[in-house]
């Protein structure tokens, strides 16, 4: 086991043993909470609110597939981590050099959109629930300090438990509003297992799918399993567990979304596009159950997009801090002087993410800004699919943890579905 792994259970703020049971491991479930709550952010509200506003509740089929191949890498990401004990920047320099330099260029860049997107989007919730206390550009900032306050502390446990809060708050506001609305639950489990493409809806299909859950946020997983000392591979089963748990409560929210738009505007001739269209929904569900209904959803809303915030600062800054401990080759016993909430690349990385976005939300177009996070988080997912094929199917894992012949197939459906939705997200933002 390398130093990336050594000693992470003695010095993890979580000092856990490995549980010998199903039921055990769901006593254990964390880190996936951490992605579901990351993974759902103001693109994917918009793209499954769109989906039911125009096509109703046939295209919940495409989420479930989107939550199933998400699952997958997430779950080939972390077992490469506790198969090889190496990080997955470990595993891609491993192929060489130019692996490296890609992820690390996409990062900054991609990081530096998101931070002015994911501000902004946080800041279109509140605006709509307290107009004219703050602009936008000023709500938006404050809730780029609160994320990166939250990942300054530098304690993970502190970290997760703010998430799982979020996830609590976006569970109870959006499913429970779908719930409300009382959706036809027949008609949902058609469309579950009976995968329909009205006329002009695949793009909004292959949205959905692309966008379920995340995009360079996938890679931060095993850095947060690290944290909870998962460090051999006897937690490879507690890790699904945990990683599917978090996938199906992404899938449940991203479900309500669609409920919600289907119920509400489906064949209404309302749509959610343009800035306003964002919170738009919050109109006509208080014309028919009420301001608080309207604060709910406004609510969860809020909850899903600055938990994008906290959890991105968070992941990223992992991201960038093992990208220079890798580029550096500093030796494996030194690995802890990276990997941590509190080492100085970390945090440099947090000042990177929060201040200089700042500068973009001058251009006072935050729609703009998710749609060009999405354009270039684009290029991301077809590099993860294939570089995780190469490495799980190598000698660099030991035979029993390689690929079998199901995940293969789905990572190659993901590499050519990405493929395309990568085209289509260029396309359509430029």
């Amino acid at each position: 086991m390398t130093g990336a792994t050594e000693g992470t259970g003695k010095d993890s703020e979580f000092q856990e043993q490995v549980p010998r049971s199903f039921a055990g491991s769901l006593r254990y479930i964390g880190p996936g909470l951490v992605v579901a709550a990351t993974g759902v952010g103001a693109g994917d509200m918009v793209s499954s609110l769109s989906a039911g506003t125009n096509f109703g509740t046939v295209l919940i089929w495409a989420i479930v597939i989107g939550a199933l191949l998400k699952f997958v890498l997430s779950e080939g990401l972390g077992r490469w981590y506790l198969a090889s004990g190496k990080t997955i920047l470990e595993g891609w320099k491993s192929l060489g050099r130019w692996a490296t330099m890609y992820f690390g260029v996409y990062l900054l860049i991609v990081t530096f959109v998101f931070g002015a997107a994911a501000m902004s989007a946080s800041a279109l919730a509140v605006t709509a629930m307290f107009p004219g206390v703050l602009p936008l550009w000023m709500w938006a900032v404050l809730h780029g300090l609160f994320g990166f306050t939250v990942c300054m502390i530098g304690r993970y446990k502190l970290f997760e438990r703010v998430m799982e809060v979020f996830v609590g708050v976006m569970f109870l506001t959006v499913v429970g509003l779908a719930a409300f609305l009382v959706p036809n639950l027949g008609e949902l489990a058609v469309g579950t297992v009976v995968p329909r493409i009205p006329e002009g809806s695949l793009i909004y299909a292959l949205a959905i799918i692309g966008g379920v859950g995340g995009t360079f946020t996938l890679a931060s997983y095993p850095y947060w399993i690290r944290e909870r000392g998962w460090h051999r591979p006897a937690w490879i089963p507690t890790m699904r567990t945990d990683i599917g748990v978090g996938y199906l409560v992404t899938g449940l929210f991203m479900v309500s979304m669609l409920v919600i738009g289907a119920e509400l505007l489906f064949a209404s001739g309302e749509g959610i596009d343009g800035e306003s269209g964002l919170v738009a929904l919050s109109d006509p569900i208080s014309a028919r159950f009420g301001g608080v209904a309207s604060w709910l959803f406004l609510i969860g809303f809020w909850a899903a997009a600055t938990s994008s915030i906290v959890g991105a600062w968070n992941g990223g800054a992992y991201l960038f801090a093992d990208f220079v401990r890798t580029l550096k080759n500093v030796p494996d016993e030194r690995a802890n002087e990276y990997l941590s909430e509190k080492s100085f690349w970390f945090r440099a990385y947090l000042v990177w993410t929060t201040f200089p976005p700042m500068l973009l939300l001058t251009l006072d177009q935050p729609v703009f800004l998710v749609i060009t996070y999405a354009a270039l988080g684009a290029f991301f997912m077809p590099f993860l699919s294939i570089t995780l094929m190469w490495l799980l199917n190598s000698s660099r894992v030991a035979r029993e943890h390689r690929n079998g012949i199901f995940t293969n197939v789905f990572l190659a459906v993901c590499v050519l579905l990405f493929i395309v939705v990568g085209v289509n997200e260029l396309v359509g933002a430029f």
